[in-house]
C-alpha cells in the first residue's frame, strides 16, 4: 500500500476517486503533459489513465503512486515505479505550472528518492528526462542525480537517463 509522505510544504499521498477531475486537468496541461510518457493525451486517455492507478497499480500493489497536495489542493503527480529501461527504480513527478519555480519539484523529488533509499532499500534511483527538459534536468543534479547515457527515441528525441546513488557509507549489508 502507498503510504503517505510528508515534506516541509507538501502532503503525498494516495489518490481518491474524487481527485480524477483534478488529475486530468493536470495532465491535459500540455505544459505538463509534454514531458510525461508519450506526451500530451485524451481526455478520455487520461481519465483511463487515473482509473487504472485503482483497478491495476494500486490494487495489485504494483508500485508507489501519489497525489502531491499542498494546502489541501492537488498540485502534483509522484511516482517510484521499476522500469527495464533503466534497470532500476525510477522517479516520476509532475507538477502545475502554478508550483513551478519555488521549490516544490525539489520537495517532492527529494522525498520520492529518500522513500526510495529508506523505504525500498535501494541503493540507486534514476529519473529519465527529454533533453530538452532543462528544468528537470537541473533540478535532478542540484539533488544529486547524475547523467549515465542516452536513450535516442524512436523520433529521434534524446532522453537523458539520470541516477542517483546511495552513498556507500549509507549501504548497509541488506540494501538491494
Amino acid at each position: 500500500m502507498t503510504p503517505t509522505l510528508r515534506t516541509e510544504r507538501l502532503l503525498l499521498e494516495p489518490y481518491i476517486p474524487q481527485d480524477e477531475d483534478d488529475f486530468v486537468a493536470l495532465f491535459q496541461d500540455t505544459r505538463v503533459s509534454q514531458w510525461m510518457g508519450e506526451g500530451p493525451a485524451s481526455e478520455a486517455a487520461d481519465r483511463a489513465l487515473f482509473g487504472r492507478i485503482f483497478t491495476n497499480v494500486y490494487a495489485q500493489e504494483l508500485f508507489d503512486v501519489w497525489a502531491v497536495r499542498r494546502d489541501g489542493f492537488l498540485i502534483g503527480h509522484a511516482e517510484i515505479k521499476p522500469t527495464d529501461v533503466v534497470g532500476g527504480h525510477e522517479i516520476i513527478y509532475a507538477l502545475a505550472p502554478a508550483a513551478w519555480g519555488c521549490g516544490l519539484g525539489t520537495e517532492v523529488a527529494e522525498a520520492i528518492v529518500a522513500y526510495g533509499f529508506d523505504t525500498l532499500k535501494l541503493t540507486h534511483v534514476y529519473a529519465t528526462v527529454a533533453a530538452p527538459n532543462k528544468a528537470s534536468l537541473t533540478l535532478l543534479g542540484g539533488i544529486g542525480f547524475e547523467h549515465v547515457r542516452d536513450i535516442t527515441e524512436d523520433d529521434g528525441s534524446t532522453t537523458r537517463v539520470l541516477a542517483r546513488h546511495l552513498p556507500a557509507r549509507d549501504r548497509s549489508p541488506l540494501a538491494r
